[in-house]
């Protein structure tokens, strides 16, 4: 086994990437985690628990992490660790993550990742700069950390803004750290190709709850009215957590309602210990256009739930990529997203809003007229992003020898 996973938070999309590996991998890797839970105190303790549990080895030749861990920390508690090709994929950037009501930013997370950052030869920054470094001579020079001049190779860390937008994989080459960009995405898991027709013939979707998961069952809720018939059914598949701004989404679709407009709404994607208030509230306002609430834990019910739904969307304010958007996409839904963020480099235009009226008028248009979703045809590409396509690039990347200097 010469490649060492290591993921401090084994869940959602940090899960699947991990499990696509090893089983790309197979007998050649070892995968150490620790659960998809408190991931704050998984960022700032997870160096320590794996410097104890990863067991030492002189057959590892790479590691491959996500940033989560403070890489740079576990390279000092374990040397052995410290002195082997190392790989980080960064998820998220903490530097920019939106922060919770008007509370000030813990900057602890976003310096991690910058002292990790400088760890590895290899990068993934899933279709977004991570870190905003900027090439000025023989330094590097980041947005100003508050309350911290800018100077030499670490000015301050980032500002919070909106970053330009680079993909792919950052290479480390001799000298402090420069950047290559090779279009290494997250990639994403599918079902083969569902006819709509067909999924909505099978039966129907209801809900049986579970403490917070939901099992997907087919039975009679859309009473078998045909499917070009039905009202619109909107999809929002993502984590039940702040930064992927449900009020927007939610006052939308009370707008929506407000006008008396036909639509269904499916709520899936995972919740956590909190959970904002806007989701019970939203559940009694929008009634009997609720269609689905909660978290299918099987992936085959999830896909089953997406192909049968007309338009997925997104009001994000952070995004890195957005495994759910393309997962829909590829189940056939019709994508409303926002201008901004990583958005653009993935949909082309005609898939993305600037504001919540926009996004308001589109939905309108479309709850009036179904048909319209329901016969287009996607103009952007979703191939490129499967497992299948990145599978062997990932693979290549983890077979790379490691530089005779380390």
């Amino acid at each position: 086994m010469s490649i060492l996973l290591i993921e401090a938070f084994y869940g959602g999309s940090h899960k699947q990437l991990m499990d696509l590996l090893q089983e790309e991998l197979q007998d050649d890797c070892v995968l150490c985690t620790l659960p998809a839970k408190k991931w704050h105190w998984k960022a700032r303790t997870a160096a320590l628990y794996f410097m104890q549990t990863v067991p030492t080895s002189t057959n590892y030749r790479i590691l491959f992490a996500s940033s989560v861990l403070n890489l740079a920390e576990l390279a000092a508690l374990r040397p052995d660790l410290g002195k082997l090709k190392k790989v980080l994929y960064f998820h998220e950037n903490q530097l920019a993550y939106p922060v919770q009501k008007c509370q000030g930013r813990d900057f602890q997370y976003g310096y991690n990742q910058i002292l990790s950052w400088f760890m590895p030869q290899h990068k993934l920054a899933r279709l977004e700069k991570v870190t905003g470094l900027k090439r000025n001579g023989d330094a590097y020079q980041l947005g100003g950390l508050p309350g911290q001049q800018e100077s030499g190779a670490l000015g301050g860390l980032m500002k919070n803004s909106n970053a330009h937008h680079e993909s792919g994989l950052c290479e480390a080459q001799p000298g402090l750290c420069t950047t290559q960009h090779e279009g290494l995405p997250s990639p994403l898991t599918a079902p083969a190709r569902l006819n709509k027709s067909e999924a909505s013939e099978s039966t129907n979707p209801c809900q049986e709850e579970d403490k917070q998961h939901l099992t997907f069952n087919l039975s009679n809720i859309l009473s078998g009215r045909d499917y070009q018939q039905r009202p619109l059914h909107v999809a929002w598949p993502h984590r039940w957590e702040h930064d992927k701004d449900p009020k927007t989404f939610f006052k939308v679709l009370l707008k929506l309602k407000e006008k008396n407009l036909p639509f269904h709404v499916s709520v899936l994607g995972e919740a956590f210990t909190e959970i904002p208030d806007i989701f019970s509230e939203a559940k009694k306002a929008l009634g009997s256009s609720v269609l689905h609430w909660g978290y299918l834990p099987s992936k085959d019910d999830y896909f089953q739930a997406l192909c049968m739904a007309d338009v997925v969307i997104s009001t994000a304010k952070h995004e890195f990529f957005g495994v759910a958007m393309v997962e829909a996409v590829y189940c056939g839904c019709y994508p409303l997203c926002p201008k901004a963020l990583v958005y653009p480099e993935i949909f082309p235009a005609e898939y993305l809003y600037s504001t919540p009226e926009q996004l308001f008028k589109r939905l309108q248009n479309f709850c009036k007229r179904p048909d319209i979703v329901r016969k287009h045809l996607y103009k952007g590409e979703t191939a490129g992003f499967s497992w299948a396509a990145l599978g062997g690039k990932f693979r290549s990347l983890l077979a790379a020898e490691p530089r005779e200097d380390l």
